[in-house]
């Protein structure tokens, strides 16, 4: 059972033992409209928490996706250079971004639970 956590910025962190999945949540992907381009970090990168760490492209944005804690990518969805639109379709699911090693555990203090993240959209919408 994952716990999962969220940002200001609208990315969603799935935490499993020590492997954090990212994306961004689906208010996210409803305020930039159809995803047409995904650029994801490289396998073995390393980052500190708010580090720019992948790229999304809508019909009418870009923006960037930041690391929600430090750590080093394990494994990027490679799926969404072929289909982007996987994050329109399932934000929370099968439009993840990247997994990450997290390093320092205690940086998940910094993020939102499920209920913070609301009342943020909430005031927001």
């Amino acid at each position: 059972m994952s716990t999962i956590y969220y940002t200001e910025e609208h990315e969603w962190l799935a935490v499993e033992g020590d492997i954090g999945t990212c994306g961004i949540t689906e208010f996210a992907q409803e305020q930039l409209g159809d995803i047409v381009y995904v650029e994801l970090p490289e396998v073995g990168r390393a980052v500190a928490q708010n580090d720019e760490i992948a790229v999304v492209e809508s019909v009418k944005a870009a923006s960037e996706l930041y690391a929600p804690v430090s750590g080093e990518v394990t494994e990027s969805n490679d799926g969404l250079a072929d289909d982007p639109a996987k994050v329109n379709a399932d934000a929370m699911g099968a439009g993840w971004f990247f997994k990450l090693k997290i390093s320092d555990p205690s940086e998940l203090e910094n993020l939102m639970d499920g209920t913070a993240y609301a009342a943020l959209v909430a005031g927001q919408g």
